[in-house]
């Protein structure tokens, strides 16, 4: 990283204040006690005073001096409140739909600084076995995900198939092959520390949705325009995030967890591996699926405000509209009661005494104009013209040329001009390659690349046996 972002990151990102705080032993010990260790989410303030004001006693019971004198005079309200404020960014401060009770929760940057003072601990045990393990069934499944090769694929599922039979030969013979007391407690190390790194990721994807949910609050609070320009606006940024690889992330990982047999299976898991005698259980992860389960809900009620905000919005919008109607139609109401006792004069005025009258046959009749004759001073053409050269012309149907381009490309992807016309060949000649570069289409756009050249083969449309050839800059389709 650069010096100049890493004097950002020290004077404006929340985790890094948090550890140059006096007080930072205080809030991490309290809050990372309370919130992590404890696998809360948002908790009412009168819930959170009440634990703080026991800690607070506990501290100044064993750190007061000779004279007295409490380490941490405040009350517990006003730590939460200077926790939670705009320059500390430590707690999260908020009211729930329907409650009218402040809760708090701790925000990502808290989680950040507090996992980054756990890994300073010395550890008696570090696990790096299971690591290697998982790291290189990492790089498994993304070769195998990703291998287009059937042979190699069927190769691969062959030789697992050999693992798996050898193991069933050998459970069947007796030979049971064990883990010892050092790989079970290595493994379960790795499983605690991701089952806490996952409900940690869990507040920061939250909070990504929560900072989208909050601008299109102040949108919504602001715009003064027209209706589908704001709803466009803001499906389109709900749209952004659902779609980017964070949202595909968390839906897949949401409709795991939706999975009854998924949570029955990780359930019967957890408690037998809380049977071993090998590792000493956290706690925490007797019930981590629930809070998973619990986290991921939490991450979703966030999307659904969104679209509340945007039913609320249609709603107001509607109920305006409908009051302004009223409204004129009680302003005509009242003019029309003010004048039904004085009705005004209708009627017409004229300003001469009679009206001109003009007989039909009075009009004259019709003359056709007269003819002349020009005479031109260029000869007669007796030369016989082709008539069907007219209806030679060459039509290029763009909605087909779409068609291909959709057929072979996914939304939000890319090819070339001649990946496509390999796939479809030109038909129609150069006014075919002409009319995939004209292409207007609001989803469709081609871009032109004059430092480099793509050369296109195709068939003469008037002499099938005549191959032609155009060279033309580099072509590529995109579809949005």
């Amino acid at each position: 990283m650069e010096y100049e972002a890493i004097e950002a990151l020290r004077d404006k990102h929340p985790a890094w204040r948090l550890l140059r705080a006096g007080n930072a032993g205080l809030v991490l010990s309290f809050l990372g006690q309370y919130f992590v260790e404890g696998n809360r989410g948002a908790c009412p303030a009168s819930e959170l005073i009440s634990a703080l004001d026991d800690h607070l006693y506990a501290l100044n019971l064993a750190s007061s001096d000779e004279t007295g004198e409490s380490r941490f005079p405040k009350e517990p309200r006003a730590y939460l409140e200077d926790w939670a404020a705009t320059d500390a960014g430590y707690l999260r401060r908020f009211y729930p739909p329907g409650d009218d009770e402040v809760h708090y929760e701790v925000t990502p940057a808290f989680e950040k600084a507090y996992a980054w003072v756990q890994s300073l601990r010395s550890r008696p045990f570090v696990a790096t076995e299971s690591r290697l393990h998982t790291a290189v069934e990492l790089l498994r499944q993304i070769v195998q995900g990703t291998d287009t090769d059937p042979e190699r694929r069927l190769t691969e599922l062959r030789r697992r198939r050999e693992e798996i039979d050898a193991e069933i030969h050998a459970v069947e013979d007796g030979q049971l092959t064990l883990l010892g007391p050092a790989g079970v407690r290595d493994r379960y190390q790795q499983f605690t520390t991701t089952a806490r790194e996952l409900l940690s990721d869990f507040r920061e994807v939250e909070e990504n949705f929560r900072q989208l949910d909050r601008a299109a609050r102040e949108k919504i609070a602001t715009w003064d325009g027209a209706k589908g320009a704001l709803l466009a606006d803001l499906v389109g940024s709900r749209a952004e995030i659902t779609e980017s690889d964070q949202g595909h992330s968390f839906q897949a990982f949401h409709d795991f967890l939706l999975s009854e047999a998924r949570q029955q299976d990780l359930t019967e898991l957890l408690r037998r591996v809380a049977q071993l005698n090998e590792i000493e259980v956290d706690p925490r992860t007797t019930r981590v699926h629930h809070d998973w389960s619990e986290a991921a809900e939490r991450v979703q009620r966030t999307v659904r405000r969104i679209s509340e905000q945007l039913r609320r919005f249609l709603d107001d919008q509607v109920w305006l509209e409908n009051r302004r109607v009223m409204d004129l139609v009680r302003e005509v109401e009242s003019a029309a009661l003010e004048v039904r006792a004085r009705p005004p004069a209708i009627g017409l005025t004229v300003d001469v005494p009679g009206i001109p009258i003009a007989l039909p046959f009075e009009r004259p009749l019709y003359q056709p104009p007269a003819s002349a004759e020009v005479e031109s001073l260029i000869p007669p053409s007796t030369e016989d013209v082709d008539a069907d050269q007219l209806f030679a012309q060459t039509f290029i149907d763009q909605t087909r040329l779409v068609d291909n381009i959709r057929s072979i490309l996914p939304a939000r992807s890319a090819a070339l001009l001649s990946d496509i016309v390999a796939m479809y060949p030109i038909e129609q000649g150069a006014a075919e390659i002409v009319g995939y570069l004209a292409l207007a289409d609001g989803e469709i756009e081609v871009e032109l690349d004059a430092s480099d050249e793509m050369v296109l083969d195709y068939d003469d449309p008037d002499d099938p046996m005549t191959r032609k050839r155009a060279r033309l800059p580099k072509a590529t389709v995109r579809r949005r």
